[in-house]
């Protein structure tokens, strides 16, 4: 009996990791080239196994982009200036740079909370980033129309 339960635990397990689709399906990472006077900022979200299938939105400067597992978006924003990027489920997590005209990079997770998925965002040196970012995948980010039918509607 006991080898029933566990056989038909671990089909559900499977189905369930195999319907919600695994990691982003994009381009390899690749540095992008900022226009002059700009800064870039990588944000990635490495694959893991039990990845959640939520993608709050991120926004740095005056983009914003949904991430999935697997997943990265780079950001051109203005250098020598302060930007902010602010991810938001119930909960907000923000971290501030002071830009030059460099590369940053910024870990996305999600901890567990009790109703939904809690944010953060972690500044990741360099060299750390390099290793982590290579396995990520470019987000591709739908329409601006789309992306406004795809945010929550306000309870009324």
């Amino acid at each position: 009996m006991n080898r029933r339960v566990s056989l038909w635990f671990v089909g559900v397990v499977a189905s369930a990791v195999a319907a919600s689709g695994c990691a982003v399906q994009g381009t390899q990472f690749e540095k992008v080239s900022s226009p002059p006077g700009n800064a870039v900022i990588y944000v990635y979200r490495p694959y893991s196994y039990g990845s959640s299938a939520l993608r709050p939105a991120v926004t740095c400067g005056e983009d914003t982009a949904r991430i999935g597992p697997g997943g990265y978006h780079a950001f051109i924003v203005p250098a020598g200036q302060k930007v902010d990027c602010t991810m938001t489920t119930d909960k907000t997590d923000d971290v501030e740079f002071d830009t030059e005209r460099r590369s940053y990079y910024v870990r996305e997770e999600l901890g567990w909370g009790w109703l939904t998925g809690v944010p953060h965002l972690n500044p990741v040196d360099t060299d750390q980033a390099q290793s982590e970012i290579q396995q990520c995948k470019q987000e591709t980010q739908p329409p601006p129309e789309e992306q406004l039918s795809q945010q929550p509607q306000p309870q009324k």
